[in-house]
């Protein structure tokens, strides 16, 4: 009989991939995947996309070589928080690894990836190392990347953002104690287009998950951003992350103000020192603090103010 802590050798794994009007991403991602020295029992494809990917779904449809049930589910759903929500609730088995449509797996990706969830239980959620692929078009670049080499463990209230779910693996369990994504935040949201990621591992810590980030588990990050994106983005993540404080800010304690405020006066610092040499970072601080702020001051008021009592948007 095993703990309720422990994973048994032999729980089966569901690998989740979101993908919205990017046609042929998922499937190479799939193919990187099923050409690793080990496979998941099932992988689900939820697609956004306007319309349904018939190469796709018929990749999903053929026979492969390797031992794993392919699924396409097209859904209308909007938003990357809503889609991973979906995945989750279609998925079959108790282990569920995610991974976003634009990486590419190394052979030993999903092995080291799952492997070490079941040294360290249900109590933990792993992280892998995502690193920035060879740029497919001229200034290519890849955003959310983690490169440390050394293994880490994440416990309690910290000051840094440390889950990746582009490169992810937790039980099923942890769902059942801190809910799902919270779909008001994140890629696709029309106001909060990030941060899903930040709340949902705050949300993990406080209920006493650790957050182990595994080197071994590495994944790469296709550079297929353009130039012109970089602001764009920056203004997104950071119109998220503005949400994400504004949510978990309490007048009765003070932690996550603090976290605020280091986080806005740490980047006005940076623009300062950063006008004379290095315009465009000190641009990009400029623009996150301005999306930060003017995201609280929403939250607050359309969130708090406009609808005082808890409503359900996927996070519980």
């Amino acid at each position: 009989m095993h703990n309720a802590n422990e994973i048994a050798p032999d729980a089966r794994v569901s690998l989740i991939v979101c993908t919205r009007n990017r046609k042929g991403f998922a499937q190479k991602l799939v193919e990187s995947v099923l050409a690793g020295n080990e496979v998941p029992d099932e992988i689900v494809v939820v697609d956004q996309s306007d319309g349904a990917d018939a190469d796709l779904m018929a990749f999903a449809r053929a026979p492969h070589a390797r031992p794993c049930e392919i699924r396409y589910s097209p859904t209308r759903s909007r938003g990357l928080s809503a889609a991973r929500n979906e995945g989750v609730r279609t998925a079959r088995h108790r282990i569920l690894v995610f991974v976003d449509d634009d990486m590419l797996a190394t052979p030993t990706w999903f092995q080291a990836l799952v492997s070490s969830l079941r040294e360290s239980g249900t109590r933990a959620v792993v992280t892998g190392q995502v690193r920035p692929s060879t740029p497919e078009i001229p200034g290519g670049f890849a955003p959310s990347l983690k490169t440390d080499e050394e293994s880490a463990v994440f416990e309690g209230r910290i000051s840094q953002e440390v889950l990746y779910p582009n490169n992810m693996v937790l039980a099923r369990d942890a769902f059942d104690d801190v809910g799902f994504f919270d779909e008001r935040l994140g890629a696709g949201t029309r106001r909060f287009p990030g941060a899903e990621d930040n709340d949902f591992c705050f949300r993990l810590l406080v209920a006493g998950y650790r957050i182990v980030y595994d080197p071994r588990a590495v994944l790469f990050h296709r550079a297929w951003r353009s130039e012109d994106d970089f602001f764009g983005l920056q203004w997104r993540y950071a119109r998220g992350q503005g949400a994400f404080y504004a949510k978990h800010l309490s007048v009765r304690d003070p932690y996550m103000l603090r976290r605020l405020s280091r986080d806005v006066l740490s980047r006005c610092s940076s623009i300062v020192r950063q006008l004379v040499g290095d315009r465009r970072h000190a641009a990009s601080n400029a623009i996150f603090v301005a999306g930060i702020l003017s995201a609280v001051v929403q939250w607050l008021l359309t969130e708090r103010l406009l609808r005082p009592r808890h409503d359900h948007h996927g996070a519980d």
